[in-house]
């Protein structure tokens, strides 16, 4: 799906840029919970998502910047949301909740029952669950602290996870693929699953396009000779590769799971604008 003809960003709206070198996870994440919770405006903030929401994003806008959805990537969700009206969402990466929040309550408002938000940060898993109460979504927004991978597990083996109908990747790129997989693997994913993965067209993601885009019997003859896609972080620039290491170490992710290779995806490309306003 191609960006619709003369889509522009209000430059209004735009958060700081982004820095070329720390960009999170420096105290800017517990500096935006202090923030929101001092805010003149605490009293008409709690209890709504929207204004917690826009808490979020004055402080992207005029303190710090944060690597959250934004409202255009955002709203094309949170349209998926109504039209899909998903029972069960998950979202691989939470970081400070802005997703949890903006989708969690378009879960709700659509008629679904949970929105699993799985972040392997304590302290950012931390800060969503805060928001999330401050928000008055603590009823259907549910954190998992952990890695995506150990998380999904986790819930299927609990009981608590028997299917997906949407599912949002915005976490350590490499692992979309094998996070797919594993999901696949669990029954998790089944016709009509949908799934919605950030930042495949920049700064891209080819294992993951490949592996969606391939034909069951493609699929078929690398499952039989024992070949993977996206086990591995290759192909990914050296910031993408290591955004984690400093913190969580070196990412492992799963090279014996092959997934359902006979589940087919439809795919569409939607391009919009981060909240700095690049595309």
């Amino acid at each position: 799906m191609a960006q619709v003809e003369g889509n522009t960003f209000d430059k209004h709206k735009a958060y700081v840029p982004e820095p070329e070198g720390v960009f999170f996870d420096d105290g800017r994440e517990i500096e935006l919970l202090h923030f929101v919770y001092s805010h003149p405006a605490i009293a008409e903030i709690r209890g709504s998502p929207t204004g917690v929401l826009k808490a979020i994003d004055e402080y992207g806008r005029n303190k710090n910047y944060l690597m959250n959805v934004g409202d255009d990537k955002g709203k094309i969700l949170t349209d998926l949301i109504a039209e899909v009206k998903p029972e069960t969402m998950v979202e691989l990466g939470g970081y400070v909740g802005y997703s949890a929040l903006l989708f969690g309550d378009a879960v709700r408002k659509a008629g679904g029952k949970r929105y699993f938000s799985l972040e392997r940060n304590p302290e950012f898993a931390a800060v969503i669950m805060s928001l999330v109460d401050l928000a008055g979504l603590s009823d259907v927004v549910k954190v998992i602290v952990g890695s995506s991978s150990d998380g999904i597990k986790r819930l299927h083996a609990a009981g608590t996870l028997k299917h997906i109908d949407l599912m949002f990747l915005d976490h350590y790129k490499p692992a979309y693929t094998s996070d797919l997989k594993l999901c696949e693997h669990l029954g998790l994913v089944k016709p009509r699953s949908v799934m919605a993965a950030d930042n495949v067209i920049k700064p891209g993601n080819p294992p993951y396009l490949e592996y969606v885009r391939s034909s069951v019997k493609e699929k078929r003859e690398r499952y039989e000779k024992g070949e993977a896609i996206g086990t591995e972080a290759s192909g990914f620039g050296e910031r993408t590769k290591h955004q984690y290491r400093a913190r969580e170490g070196e990412e492992k992710m799963s090279t014996e799971i092959k997934g359902n290779p006979n589940l087919i995806y439809e795919s569409k490309l939607v391009n919009s604008f981060e909240p700095t306003g690049v595309p």
